[in-house]
């Protein structure tokens, strides 16, 4: 028997996020849905792995009526079976990496500066205000630094 889907429940905020985002790509006449061949698409784009025989067998769990026309709830059930469960390790070593490339000094922290650019770049609605918000949140003694586990916390 096939694995019981994923629920909506089952999915986090970031997540949710980028699939909405994935999905509005996708749809980009608005009409609520994507068409179930487009899916191979969407997830490519995301860079999640994924099964093309799994996925098709899940298409046609989920879409019960087999028009073909996956709407966002059905897009997130999809898209949650394949999206890895990045293990708390990959996260971890994935963010170091990128610590590592802006800390090029090797000094163990990043400057507050620094990490307004990286939030900027992930989220260019993010206003002045904003990243000031953030930034007093994770430098609370004011040194303009922030270290990997500061790092770390805020992108997780």
């Amino acid at each position: 028997p096939a694995p019981p889907l994923h629920h909506m429940a089952d999915i986090d905020e970031k997540t949710m996020h980028a699939l909405r985002k994935a999905f509005a790509t996708f749809d980009k006449t608005k009409k609520g849905y994507v068409e179930a061949k487009d899916l191979e698409g969407i997830l490519n784009n995301m860079g999640t792995a994924f099964d093309l025989e799994d996925l098709n067998e899940t298409i046609k769990r989920v879409d019960i009526d087999h028009d073909g026309k996956i709407n966002f709830d059905k897009f997130v059930i999809i898209a949650s079976n394949f999206l890895q469960e990045d293990d708390e390790e990959t996260i971890t070593n994935e963010l170091k990496e990128a610590f590592r490339l802006y800390d090029k000094e090797g000094n163990g922290y990043i400057t507050t500066q620094t990490l307004k650019e990286i939030l900027k770049e992930l989220d260019n609605k993010l206003s002045e205000n904003d990243l000031n918000d953030i930034i007093e949140e994770i430098d609370e003694e004011g040194k303009g630094k922030v270290d990997f586990e500061g790092f770390r916390e805020l992108m997780i």
